[in-house]
């Protein structure tokens, strides 16, 4: 049987934040920002727009309330602090600071108001994914008569221009095709989902309560249409929880897993997909289209989070200024001890 764990709310407060961001700079591009646990360092901002910390307030703790009289059911309630600490990046700042910390202010109130009921939910994809190196996601092509595995060699991975085809679920599909009897097109997806190291703000394994996989594609084939999508288990080694479509058009397959999920998850923290056609060439061409891929995960641990009040804290005491917005959230998790 798994361990399960529950993860700690202010990873998972900062893990909402980071993975939904995005301020646009006047000059139209995307601020680079870092998401951390509470801390400020100033030469880390020498290569950001701005800084956004999470972490417990200080002026409180966590509350332990008991719900039954037995006490097996019980809430725990966080009140959590998000600091956001802008910038002027000499290099690529178009914002003076006090515009980017209210742009900051902004959309970490929408991102935690929107999210309150689902704060323990994250959603991967290949929006923004491409060739630069250390990019978390990957995706790979290949031909072969059998399934291949995660390792093989045989894998290319995608082109920049191939990744862009696959961001968005817009009917610009990405192909991949095969004439050779006996042989199937295949792709290849990693999701990084899980903690390697503590400075990732992907979750522990073991704090991981289901995982939901989305394939939007199809297949063609002369023996047959449709597409399969099937999960690596690291545990068995094998693929498996295989989702197959008859369409030869668009369709959507989904894997949805809820029980022994550490066995999907590797020691790196990776996912790995695979999509075939369903039947093989017979020498005619066989094409295997994808147009969109999707990982979501849900976390053990808070249920709900809301802003409770936020505020600016500047800092004019030193030059330059330091522009900085405080946000406190509240939320909570609930336990049933035996």
């Amino acid at each position: 049987m798994s361990v399960v764990d529950v993860e700690n709310p202010v990873a998972t407060v900062l893990r909402l934040i980071e993975n939904r961001i995005r301020v646009v700079k006047e000059n139209g591009a995307v601020a680079a920002i870092k998401c951390t646990e509470e801390n400020y360092d100033r030469e880390v901002l020498r290569d950001y727009d701005a800084q956004i910390t999470v972490g417990l307030d200080p002026r409180t703790h966590i509350v332990d309330q008991r719900l039954n009289l037995s006490g097996s059911l019980r809430r725990q309630i966080a009140i959590l602090r998000v600091i956001g600490f802008p910038t002027e990046n000499p290099v690529s700042s178009a914002d003076p600071a006090k515009m980017m910390r209210d742009k900051i202010s902004r959309q970490v109130k929408a991102i935690i108001r929107e999210n309150r009921q689902l704060p323990y939910e994250t959603v991967y994809n290949f929006v923004g994914e491409g060739w630069p190196a250390g990019m978390p996601h990957k995706a790979y092509g290949a031909t072969a008569a059998s399934e291949l595995e995660p390792s093989s060699v045989s894998w290319s991975e995608f082109s920049a221009a191939d990744y862009q085809k696959i961001w968005y679920n817009d009917d610009d599909l990405l192909s991949k095709s095969i004439s050779v009897t006996g042989q199937y097109p295949q792709m290849l997806f990693r999701f990084k989902i899980g903690k390697s190291a503590n400075t990732e703000t992907q979750p522990l394994k073991t704090c991981i309560s289901q995982i939901v996989l989305t394939y939007v594609g199809y297949g063609t084939a002369a023996t047959g249409d449709g597409a399969t999508v099937q999960v690596w288990n690291n545990t068995t080694s094998a693929w498996t929880n295989a989702a197959a479509g008859t369409g030869s058009a668009k369709e959507t397959l989904t894997i949805t897993l809820t029980s022994e999920l550490t066995d999907y998850v590797d020691s790196d923290g990776y996912l790995w997909i695979l999509a075939r056609t369903t039947n093989h060439s017979d020498g005619s061409a066989t094409v295997l289209y994808c147009d969109f891929v999707q990982c979501t995960i849900r976390v053990r641990g808070l249920t709900f989070c809301d802003v409770v009040s936020y505020r600016d804290v500047d800092l004019v005491s030193v030059k330059p200024f330091i522009f900085k917005t405080e946000l406190i959230l509240r939320g909570w998790f609930f336990e049933n001890v035996t």
